[in-house]
């Protein structure tokens, strides 16, 4: 498996020649399945002639050979936007996208999310978790690897957390050589 950063909340999982983006900012990125945290509630059609999959909203989908459930952040959603958190299984791994996320998760959500092999959340405060809020998610959550998303600086959340990240260009594993990691951060730089 192999996750690159895009910016803001914007990752690429890759697995072979099976990839995931993660709320990509433009059209220039390319995936077998898209996943989008934030979306207008008016859905724009997929342009024709393309295979990828958009998936923006609550509910439960299986592509390529990839589990997804979708669960609606409905208390920061509004009229115009929905916020969807995603609980993702491939390769016999589970990986928590909490996206645009801003306050704390309800108890049935953090039961759903425990326990992640992979947790990307936003730890930047204003319109995200406080870093304060993202450690204490993370540190719930139980996951063997967290990895910050839409920050200026980790800095804070570090402090938080208690712990050292690791920088990195990108992450590279397979499910054996995270067995023994918890609450391992990944900083991953902007490609």
């Amino acid at each position: 498996m192999v996750i690159n950063y895009f910016g803001n909340g914007c990752f690429r999982l890759q697995s072979g020649d099976t990839s995931v983006l993660l709320n990509p900012e433009s059209n220039r990125l390319k995936a077998d399945v898209t996943l989008k945290t934030l979306a207008a509630t008016e859905v724009e059609p997929t342009p024709d002639g393309t295979d990828d999959v958009v998936i923006s909203f609550a509910g439960e989908y299986e592509e390529k050979e990839i589990e997804i459930v979708g669960y609606p952040i409905i208390e920061e959603s509004t009229d115009k936007f929905l916020k969807t958190a995603y609980a993702v299984t491939w390769e016999g791994m589970k990986f928590v996208f909490l996206g645009h996320l801003s306050k704390p998760l309800d108890a049935t959500l953090m039961e759903e999310f425990s326990e992640p092999d992979v947790l990307i959340l936003p730890v930047g405060g204003g319109h995200f978790l406080e870093p304060e809020v993202a450690a204490k998610i993370a540190k719930q959550l139980e996951a063997r690897i967290v990895i910050p998303s839409f920050y200026k600086s980790v800095d804070e959340f570090l402090k938080a957390t208690g712990k050292k990240g690791e920088e990195m260009e990108k992450l590279v594993f397979k499910q054996k050589d995270i067995q023994g990691d918890k609450g391992r951060i990944c900083i991953l730089k902007a490609n």
